[in-house]
């Protein structure tokens, strides 16, 4: 029995193993197949990480390189139109080569619902991105509408349906005395509604930064009420270097309780500020309306026009004076008076002025 055991035993010791055999075990072929695995992810990712490399340089190849545009041209972008029509716009104007590539570089750069409206110049060889920028960034061609101050509301709502480049979009009427006049730089494609609100923001601006700088003791008691009487300034001269005087002289008037006795609220009365064409009629001067300050104390109901901001500055800031008193001079200006007695004379002086240009234009006495 013991030589058997130990034969057996030496049998089994002397077996060939399984790697003699050329087979693998069970664990090494498991981490032969992972290890595979591994390099043939790691080559995947790597072809992959090419690829999009590749796909990545080319995009960013197409987006600089030189585009198809000749020579400079103005570009139209209106007023609401999203990313798909500017560049179906673009492409269609011969200003890109592909409107796809165009609305992808957008969505890369995640500038879409950034481009703005307007007009634009767009340079030669304009790349899909000097385009982009210029359409993000760029400054719109701007076209300049000047409101002269003085005007009414109705009058500056007139002149702006006459400009072309702005959209009708029906705006109302804007209260009397609301809008700064000035010159503003407008796009094209700019509505009157926004250019109106731009014209108001620029009067309420300005009075904040004049309000607080006001001189003490005035009887103005709100900015309404400086509107008003800056109104009555811008119709009464047109000569900047003596609205301050003038608005001397009207819060002058004011502080002794007197009335204004200014012809241009008696013109508003008759005609809401549109010209008479004809000299002011004595049943006019008698009308008592909401404006006619020969016929009521204090300042009138509204503005009469929409005065400019050396009008509210004046208004603000009027000059120390003891006048009460002007007419005009002849020469575009006025001439001022402290005493009815000396307004009787600049008055007498001024009616002989007229009454020698009218016989100089053959009119006669």
């Amino acid at each position: 029995m013991s030589k058997r055991k130990s034969f057996s035993t030496r049998k089994k010791d002397n077996a060939p193993s399984a790697m003699e055999n050329g087979q693998s075990s069970p664990k090494l072929k498991k981490r032969h197949k992972g290890l595979i695995a591994f390099v043939g992810l790691g080559a995947v990712l790597t072809i992959l990480v090419g690829v999009l490399f590749a796909s990545w340089s080319f995009l960013q190849y197409t987006f600089v390189s030189q585009g198809p545009l000749a020579e400079e041209t103005v570009f139209t972008v209106p007023q609401g139109a999203g990313t798909s029509s500017i560049a179906n716009k673009l492409a269609a104007e011969g200003i890109i080569d592909s409107a796809t590539m165009f609305k992808l570089m957008i969505r890369l750069d995640k500038v879409d619902g950034t481009l703005k409206a307007g007009e634009f110049m767009i340079p030669p060889e304009a790349s899909l991105r000097d385009v982009m920028e210029v359409l993000k960034d760029g400054k719109a061609i701007l076209y300049p509408f000047t409101a002269p101050e003085g005007l009414t509301s109705a009058q500056i709502m007139r002149a702006m349906a006459k400009v072309p480049t702005l959209i009708d979009d029906s705006p109302g009427m804007p209260a009397e005395g609301t809008l700064l006049p000035e010159t503003y730089m407008t796009p094209r494609g700019m509505s009157r509604s926004q250019l109106v609100a731009k014209m108001q923001t620029a009067q309420s601006d300005l009075l904040d930064k004049l309000w607080d700088k006001r001189q003490d003791g005035l009887p103005i008691k709100t900015r309404e009420e400086a509107i008003i009487l800056a109104s009555i300034v811008e119709k009464e001269t047109g000569v900047t270097s003596e609205r301050d005087k003038v608005a001397g002289v009207f819060i002058n008037r004011l502080n002794k309780g007197m009335r204004l006795q200014s012809d241009p609220t008696i013109i508003y009365g008759v005609s809401q500020g549109e010209p008479l064409g004809r000299g002011i009629r004595q049943s006019e001067i008698d009308r008592v309306t909401d404006w006619n300050t020969y016929q009521m104390d204090g300042l009138p109901k509204t503005p009469i026009c929409n005065p400019g901001r050396e009008a509210i500055a004046a208004v603000l800031n009027p000059a120390a004076t003891e006048y009460i008193y002007f007419v005009a001079d002849g020469t575009g200006g006025h001439i001022f008076g402290k005493t009815l007695a000396e307004h009787n004379e600049n008055v007498k002086n001024w009616r002989k002025i007229e009454r020698e240009r009218k016989r100089a234009a053959g009119g006669g006495e």
